[in-house]
C-alpha cells in the first residue's frame, strides 16, 4: 500500500454509510489526495459480477494507487457477494493493491482473505489508506531537528579543522620559510 496514494479508487456502493464514512476518515486524516468511487451493488443478485467487473476495471482509470472495495456490516446474506469466488479472483489478478473493508470487526470474508490487506471496517480502511497530517507534520519536524543538529555539527567539525589548519606554522609565519631558505 503506498504511504502517500495520489488517487484512490473506492469500489462500493455510492450511497451507502460506509462511502461516507471512509471520505469523512481520509478527507480528515489527508487532504492531498484524490477520490474516484465506482458505483456497484454491493448485495443481492449480479452484485459480485459488478464488483469483480469494477476490480477488473479500475486499472483503466489513470493514476490510481490503490483500491478499496467493501461496504459496512449486514448479515451474512447481504455480505455474501464479498464470499463469491469470482470477487475473489478479480481481487486476486488487481494489479493495483486492494485493501478489502467489509463489514464489521467479526465479519470475515473471503475477499478480506485474497485482499492485500484487510480492514476491519470501512472507517478502518480509510486510515489504513492514507497517512495523518498531523504524523506527517511531526516527522518532518523530527527530520528537520536531526538535519539542522548534523549541520551544525559539521559545521563545527569543519571550522575546527580550519582553525587547526590555521594555526600552522606556515600560516601563521608564510615567510619564515622563504627566510629560512635564504639564510641557507
Amino acid at each position: 500500500i503506498p504511504r502517500f496514494p495520489r488517487r484512490i479508487a473506492l469500489i462500493t456502493s455510492p450511497t451507502s454509510a460506509a462511502v461516507r464514512d471512509m471520505l469523512q476518515v481520509i478527507g480528515r486524516r489527508w487532504c492531498g489526495t484524490d477520490i474516484v468511487i465506482i458505483p456497484v451493488a454491493v448485495q443481492g443478485e449480479g452484485a459480485a459480477q459488478q464488483i469483480a467487473a469494477a476490480l477488473r476495471m479500475v486499472h483503466s482509470i489513470p493514476r490510481v494507487d490503490v483500491v478499496i472495495t467493501g461496504r459496512g456490516g449486514g448479515s451474512l446474506e447481504d455480505l455474501w457477494a464479498f464470499n463469491e469466488e469470482i470477487v475473489a479472483r478479480a481481487i486476486h489478478a488487481c494489479r493495483l493493491p486492494v485493501i478489502s473493508a467489509v463489514g464489521h470487526e467479526i465479519d470475515v470474508t473471503v475477499a478480506d482473505l485474497v485482499a492485500d490487506r484487510r480492514a476491519l471496517t470501512p472507517s478502518e480502511a480509510g486510515e489504513l489508506v492514507v497517512p495523518h497530517a498531523d504524523e506527517i507534520r511531526a516527522e518532518l519536524r523530527g527530520f528537520q531537528q536531526h538535519l539542522v543538529h548534523a549541520l551544525q555539527s559539521r559545521a563545527a567539525h569543519a571550522r575546527s579543522r580550519l582553525e587547526s589548519l590555521a594555526a600552522r606554522r606556515c600560516f601563521l609565519r608564510p615567510q619564515e620559510r622563504v627566510h629560512d631558505l635564504a639564510r641557507r
